[in-house]
């Protein structure tokens, strides 16, 4: 943990092994990140939906993903994340109440992607606060005990026969739809000052080969 009064002289450091592109990118890309919307992931075992859903969460925006894990590990397939892992941070957490109680406790609300519980549509959501979005594994959804400890549930209109989306698709409608109603909606969705400049310096810490090794150096330093 890097103390705050440290974050800005961390990154001025780092920085400076970065090649000029890959630096001007962090400083653009990192400007429209948002933990507004959190993506929670309910005990995902295929590794191709969790390099996709980490893919669709980096390309919107958002850069930190929660995953639920029981059985399985969320092992994102590096194939298929087009690089995507050095960006977003994967945070893992127990599949059970407690990590989602500790996920609200951060101020979120909690939503469930699901068509029970009287759900809204994605389309007439009206995003005012932070939340936290629940999807479910690959065959079963959402899980009851996770459906009933939920703020609200939330629904992805459907228009044939088949009545659900691959859960790395529905990831990708929903943060995409979330983030063009943050845009349009005037709330302060960005990252504040220090939460913008831990991100570049794990980025920059990513980008660098030993950027582990040198961040330890120069805390220690």
């Amino acid at each position: 943990m890097i103390p705050k009064n440290r974050l800005q002289e961390t990154f001025d450091y780092l920085k400076q092994f970065l090649t000029d592109e890959r630096l001007s990118k962090i400083e653009h890309f990192s400007q429209e990140s948002s933990d507004f919307v959190l993506p929670v992931m309910e005990d995902v075992y295929q590794f191709r939906n969790a390099a996709a859903i980490v893919r669709s969460v980096e390309a919107c925006g958002f850069h930190h993903v929660v995953a639920l894990e029981e059985e399985n590990v969320f092992n994102p397939n590096l194939k298929v994340t087009k690089g995507a892992e050095t960006w977003v941070k994967v945070e893992k957490m127990p599949n059970n109440l407690d990590s989602l109680k500790e996920i609200k406790n951060r101020g979120y609300k909690i939503l469930a992607v699901s068509p029970e519980n009287n759900a809204t549509m994605l389309p007439d959501y009206e995003v005012k606060e932070p939340i936290a979005l629940v999807f479910g594994t690959e065959l079963e959804g959402v899980s009851d005990e996770i459906l009933d400890f939920a703020d609200e549930t939330l629904a992805i209109p459907m228009y044939g026969f088949t009545k659900s989306f691959n859960v790395s698709v529905a990831a990708a409608i929903c943060m995409y739809e979330l983030k063009q109603k943050l845009m349009k909606s005037g709330i302060d969705y960005k990252l504040s000052e220090e939460k913008l400049l831990e991100m570049k310096i794990r980025w920059t810490v990513n980008s660098i080969r030993s950027g582990e090794e040198l961040l330890e150096r120069f805390l220690k330093g």
